[in-house]
């Protein structure tokens, strides 16, 4: 792996412009949860595996509606989890290749570390949305037009054996019904994509205003959902960009990709040695 980690730092340290992608993986090494299939989402909440609930089965509008606790006590979790867990030196690692250099984050991730780390909300799209952001979880009864609004003064408890939280639960300001992250779930036709579709539009800018070789670095993105990997994939096609893809297990992809099989934080330490 030596030779493409010398290639990565070289086309890096040669870029003119730099795009980093962000699958669940880049959050590994901070120690939080990937959802890796039906087992890596049960290894996290084992009371989901108790009750026989799936992934797909908790991260769905349908559940702040038939049991609104439960939903809470999910995301609330991981609201909780995000908020007090320190984003690992990969971040900043990062920075460090894009400083000074034209550069944008495209993440499905909603944990908002990039943003904590230092990177410019108007440098960002979170594909998913972000649980720092909240929604009225029925629409059909809520005055128009849709708002989005901070998560920054809710508080949630979570009974940890039961994984249910306790009241109060968050709800809409104008309706007064129980509120919802702002985030793209399973069979979701009800999310609110405002906040999204702003930052969708800033990341097209961008990419018409980019000049010279670009990168893409990817991070920690799978193929069972690749809200990530094809984005990046098409930006290196179509901008003649350097694909650097970290990844442990899926690392391969097109010609001329630098693939290196490994977590986030161990190979942009060995990439920044060779910078």
């Amino acid at each position: 792996m030596n030779d493409d980690i010398q290639r990565a730092a070289r086309a890096i340290a040669g870029a003119d412009a730099i795009l980093i992608g962000a699958g669940a993986g880049m959050g590994v090494d901070s120690g939080l949860p990937d959802f890796r299939g039906k087992a890596g989402f049960w290894q996290a909440y084992p009371v989901f595996e108790n009750l026989g609930i799936a992934f797909h089965e908790v991260a769905t509008p349908a559940l702040f509606h038939v049991e609104p606790h439960l939903a809470w006590g999910f995301y609330g979790h991981r609201l909780n989890l995000y908020r007090r867990t320190v984003p690992h030196r990969g971040f900043q690692i990062l920075q460090d290749f894009c400083r000074d250099k034209p550069h944008f984050v495209f993440t499905s991730n909603v944990d908002g570390h990039f943003q904590k780390s230092g990177v410019s909300s108007q440098a960002i799209e979170e594909y998913h949305g972000s649980i720092h952001h909240l929604q009225c979880a029925d629409l059909r009864d809520c005055p128009a037009p849709p708002a989005i609004w901070s998560a920054d003064e809710t508080s949630i408890t979570v009974d940890e054996e039961t994984l249910r939280a306790q009241e109060p639960l968050p709800s809409c300001p104008r309706c007064r019904q129980v509120a919802r992250p702002n985030i793209l779930m399973f069979g979701d036709t009800g999310w609110i994509s405002d906040r999204s579709d702003a930052q969708r539009k800033r990341f097209a800018q961008w990419q018409n205003s980019i000049r010279g070789k670009s990168v893409v670095i990817e991070i920690g993105a799978g193929t069972a959902i690749p809200s990530v990997r094809r984005p990046c994939e098409t930006f290196a096609q179509q901008n003649d960009a350097t694909l650097i893809r970290l990844n442990p297990r899926e690392a391969d992809g097109p010609s001329g990709t630098i693939s290196l099989r490994s977590n986030a934080l161990a190979a942009l330490k060995l990439i920044q040695a060779e910078r």
